[in-house]
């Protein structure tokens, strides 16, 4: 009986297993089929010659022998007129992404539909002809083929004329730099079925060296002005065509900016010697005498340098008043102001923006930096200059210049509203609205008067909102432009007025609730503003001060939950007073949370100062003292910034910023003057509040280089270090540095990393001193998408402040070693007018860890960081 029964349920269970086998070899065959399918998939489109049309032959490589070795020169391969398709490790992802397209969509449709008419008639009944018709141009049967063949690159087909044309460009591009007798030849290399590369050769012979350089200027003012130029053409040096039109644009703009109004580059020619010379070229500088036009024949004449007899200036041109009589004129500093209705300017104002003066000769330059002045003062648009001769000169050798100026409207409105991304903030939107007032006090000064306004979502902030919109900021901001330097005595020989120089007062107020502490932030400053020179700008804040006021301090633990969740931790161990505790065991806030706190810090507990957990309870009521105490800063600073960057279109340049702030030391001598008394803490206070003092300085080094057509690698080296001193041991919390985030290193959420080794939980770790470096390296995948491979080295430290944990410190060389690194890939969208990322750090080294554990311990999937950004991290 037991063995029936057993016999039976044994019976029962291979019934069931036999079942669940076949289950689970129906699934294991349908996951081959699958993954056949999808490996067909990538094979056939892989297959990067099946747009090749017949006996044509895919271009796959383009090899260039120079003298017989190999050219790596990425410009001379620029001067092919064919580059085989972009590849990415060898893949061409691009190509295979066309090849996926159907090149005639309309035959895969007549093949379903009209060419089936026993489907066609049965999809009628329910679909109308004309429906079925529209769905020939629908995106299942066009669009996705017209993306695909958008999306990625047609085959890029061997053209033997353009191979011909890219050996003249190539001899073209060797002549040019000297070889006068290079020889250029192609062969084409089949390497299977309708593919092929080519190999170019080039024998460039000797170069050219220039042997000698004469000049023959018909003009004798002008060969006079030549002999002060330093010229590009030296004897001695290998012959290149960029010497030379270098030369002329240099011989150019020198005449131009002295005197010879209508001289032009194409008055300038070379002769070039070669005949009985071994290698060698003499070179002769032509410049011809001025031509002109009159009674249809051409006639030459020396040219004139021409001086500045007069200047008018008209303030309210426009082209409907250009024929109305004037009303009113002012003559200041030589310069005469004319106005249809009467003059609204000071005439400094105007005058102190024009760089042109009478009695001196033309010049370009002094031309160019009027019209930046005028156009930075923001009251005109547009202003324009014009030359003419003056008539009233019987030498014909004087001009009259003329500046037409169209006011802007006094009152302005305007708006702005963006979609933001920070370390902080996952997503913004910000929004503002700015009334501007021109020519407030008649002299061209700007008022701006705006309101703003910021909500965003946050997941790395402790707050207790869970709504998605957790981060808001709102307020006023008023600032007063004055379009020069205003100050006691005359600054003209340290900042001239060629440096565009200005002076700006503000004000503000904002109130954010971005961290659930209510905070309000009352700022102000006085500064002045000027471009030293192109591409530089200085800015010395004479007077900044900031006023942070927490409103509801009292919330810290309520927001700050992994401190609390620490502190509670620990107090689970040491507390020893009921009173600090609820019904579920929990510290209480505020009074447990404080009450316990102190016990810790005044020994009233087991913990000692050489203890872990006494550490961390010092190092949460640091934080949170630093977080919820009011701050005042008083600030003198100066910014420095240059760059090398050409336009929007350069990829290969750097950028240089600096910064020295001091705090509070103009403070400390007032107070020490007047005498003022000291608090029970032997600091000085303003408003019942100590003020901060510090010296902070920053150096930010930004250099991108373009390694290839398609390729960008850039980098970012970053050092900051506040050292407060006199009334401050800490810096405020708004001047210290984190590290981590989308913009700083990927693989550590913001404020996760650091400080040093220190494995602090607190929601917000930041130092008073940090290095970053970052390197990334940029590259195109298909239409406007792009990729990064990134890695990301630093940390922050406290160093001459409060702090005492060791871990968080910086004492010596040693510490470098704490110097934690990430790296990871990226990818990018382009969108034109900014660029989405996203990008995914691992742990490579990290510094938080035991010795022996740093170095590839979290490097995966479990411990990486997803970060969001918008734009370039640098």
């Amino acid at each position: 009986m037991n063995n029936d029964f057993f016999s039976l349920k044994t019976k029962k269970g291979v019934a069931i297993s036999t079942k669940q086998s076949i289950v689970c070899e129906k699934k294991m065959r349908v996951a081959k089929i699958s993954l056949f399918i999808l490996i067909s998939i990538i094979f056939y489109a892989c297959n990067s010659e099946k747009r090749v049309p017949e006996r044509k032959l895919l271009l796959t490589k383009n090899e260039i022998f120079e003298n017989e070795k190999l050219v790596k020169d990425q410009t001379i391969y620029d001067q092919l007129y064919q580059q085989p398709n972009s590849s990415i490790l060898g893949y061409r992802m691009l190509l295979n992404i066309y090849n996926l397209a159907n090149p005639n969509p309309d035959s895969t449709f007549n093949l379903k539909y009209l060419n089936n008419k026993k489907k066609y008639d049965r999809e009628v009944k329910w679909l109308s002809a004309k429906q079925i018709e529209g769905l020939r141009n629908s995106f299942w049967y066009l669009g996705i083929h017209n993306f695909l063949k958008d999306t990625g690159e047609a085959p890029v087909i061997l053209d033997t004329i353009k191979s011909k044309k890219s050996l003249l460009r190539l001899r073209s591009y060797y002549f040019d730099n000297g070889y006068f007798n290079v020889k250029a030849s192609y062969k084409l290399d089949s390497l299977e079925s309708k593919k092929a590369k080519l190999k170019y050769s080039i024998n460039t012979g000797n170069p050219y060296f220039i042997d000698s350089v004469r000049t023959n200027i018909q003009t004798p003012a002008l060969d006079s002005l030549y002999k002060k130029t330093k010229s590009n053409l030296i004897p001695g040096k290998q012959f290149k065509a960029e010497d030379f039109e270098n030369e002329k644009n240099q011989i150019t703009t020198y005449f131009r900016n002295h005197g010879a109004y209508r001289f032009q580059s194409n008055y300038i020619n070379f002769d070039i010697d070669t005949i009985n010379k071994k290698d060698k070229a003499s070179v002769i500088l032509n410049v011809e005498n001025y031509s002109y036009y009159e009674n249809d024949s051409t006639k030459t004449e020396p040219f004139k340098l021409y001086k500045i007899s007069d200047i008018k200036v008209y303030t309210d041109y426009s082209t409907a008043n250009h024929n109305k009589p004037i009303k009113d004129s002012i003559s200041h500093n030589n310069i005469t102001l004319y106005g249809y209705q009467k003059i609204k300017y000071k005439p400094y104002a105007i005058t102190d923006a024009i760089f042109i003066t009478k009695g001196d000769v033309f010049s370009d330059i002094r031309t160019v930096l009027s019209t930046r002045y005028l156009n930075n003062l923001r009251t005109f648009n547009y202003p324009t200059i014009q030359y003419e001769v003056d008539k009233k000169d019987t030498t014909a050798q004087s001009l009259v210049a003329k500046v037409y100026l169209t006011p802007r409207k006094k009152f302005s409105f305007g708006y702005t509203l963006d979609f933001t991304h920070s370390n902080i903030e996952d997503f913004g939107i910000t929004g503002s609205i700015t009334e501007t007032v021109r020519n407030v006090f008649n002299g061209a000064e700007t008022l701006e008067i705006s309101a703003r306004g910021n909500i965003g979502a946050s997941n790395d902030i402790a707050n207790s909102n869970d709504s998605f919109f957790n981060v808001s900021e709102y307020g006023l901001d008023a600032k007063l432009n004055f379009p020069r330097v205003l100050f006691p005595i005359k600054t003209e020989k340290i900042i001239p007025k060629s440096m565009i120089p200005s002076t700006v007062f503000s004000l503000g107020l904002s109130k954010q609730t971005n961290i659930g502490l209510d905070k309000e932030n009352f700022t102000g400053s006085f500064s002045y503003n000027w471009t030293p020179k192109r591409n530089t700008t200085s800015r010395l804040d004479l007077l900044n001060f900031q006023f942070i006021r927490n409103l509801n301090p009292q919330n810290y633990f309520y927001v700050y939950s992994s401190s609390y969740d620490a502190l509670n931790d620990i107090a689970q161990t040491y507390n020893t007073n009921p009173s600090y505790i609820d019904e579920n065991g929990n510290l209480i806030i505020e009074s447990g949370t404080s009450g316990f706190t102190n016990d810790v810090l005044t020994g009233q507990t087991t913990l000692r100062p050489e203890d872990n957990d006494f550490q961390n309870v010092n190092s949460i009521e640091q934080q949170r003292i630093r977080l919820t105490d009011n701050d005042f800063i008083l600030a003198t600073s100066f910014n420095f910034s240059k760059t090398s960057k050409k336009d929007l279109q350069d990829n290969n340049f750097y950028t240089f910023r600096t910064k020295i702030e001091s705090a509070g030391t103009l403070l400390s001598a007032v107070s020490a003057i007047g005498n003022i008394p000291k608090n029970e803490n032997g600091n000085y206070e303003i408003f019942n509040l100590e003020y901060s003092e510090y010296i902070k300085t920053e150096f930010d080094y930004i250099k991108h280089w373009n390694i290839s057509k398609s390729g960008i690698f850039a980098m970012r080296a970053f050092f900051g270090i506040a050292i407060p001193y006199g009334n401050s041991n800490s810096i405020p919390f708004s001047k210290s540095y984190f590290a981590g985030g989308s913009n700083d290193n990927r693989a550590w959420q913001p404020y996760n990393l650091g400080p040093g080794s220190s494995a602090f939980t607190n929601d917000f770790n930041e130092a008073n001193m940090k290095i970053a470096i970052s390197g990334e390296y940029r590259f195109p995948i298909a239409g406007k998408w792009g990729g990064a491979l990134f890695a990301d080295a630093g940390n922050i430290w406290n160093v001459l402040d409060a702090v005492t944990y060791e871990s968080a410190k910086f004492d010596s060389i040693k510490d470098f070693s704490e110097i934690a690194l990430g790296t990871g890939f990226g990818i990018r969208y382009d969108l034109s007018f900014f660029v989405v990322r996203l990008d995914l750090g691992f742990k490579t080294y990290n510094p938080a860890k035991e010795t022996g554990e740093r170095w590839f311990t979290q490097y995966n999937f479990a411990n990486s960081v997803f970060n969001f950004g918008i734009n370039y991290p640098f």
